[in-house]
């Protein structure tokens, strides 16, 4: 098991420059775990890219209710505390840190193109290529 990111499962659903660096991961580990909070994080790409006509709607809403079934049973909430410990520790914002507390309260790595979470917590968050490699 592995904990995402609302990007990375962005660059699943959604076709583009980094789906085939997605599937390189998922073919890796099938097991992605994300907090509660990709969904608001997934959802508010996909208005986005509505919104730009980049996705028509319907095509957005297909994706989501596709991959809110696809992680079903490995959404988690988070213990807030340690998700404010790792923000005020790392200048990273909560939103981020609850990738990261949710990673280590599993015991697990961080899938993330994040640069900052890369830097910030290199024992946890991995790049996707790094990691498909």
């Amino acid at each position: 098991m592995i904990v995402v990111d609302a990007n990375l499962l962005v660059y699943l659903y959604v076709a583009g420059q980094r789906t085939r660096q997605a599937e390189a991961v998922l073919a890796r580990d099938p097991a992605w775990a994300a907090p509660l909070l990709w969904r608001s994080e997934f959802r508010n790409t996909l208005a986005g890219l509505a919104r730009r006509k980049a996705l028509a709607l319907e095509d957005a809403i297909q994706i989501a209710d596709e991959a809110e079934r696809s992680m079903a049973g490995r959404e988690y909430s988070v213990i807030s505390h340690e998700v404010l410990r790792l923000a005020a520790r790392s200048g990273c914002s909560a939103y981020d840190c609850e990738y990261v507390a949710l990673a280590q309260d599993l015991g697990v790595r961080l899938v993330t193109a994040d640069r900052q979470l890369l830097g910030v917590f290199p024992s946890i968050a991995i790049a996707p290529d790094v990691f498909a490699a």
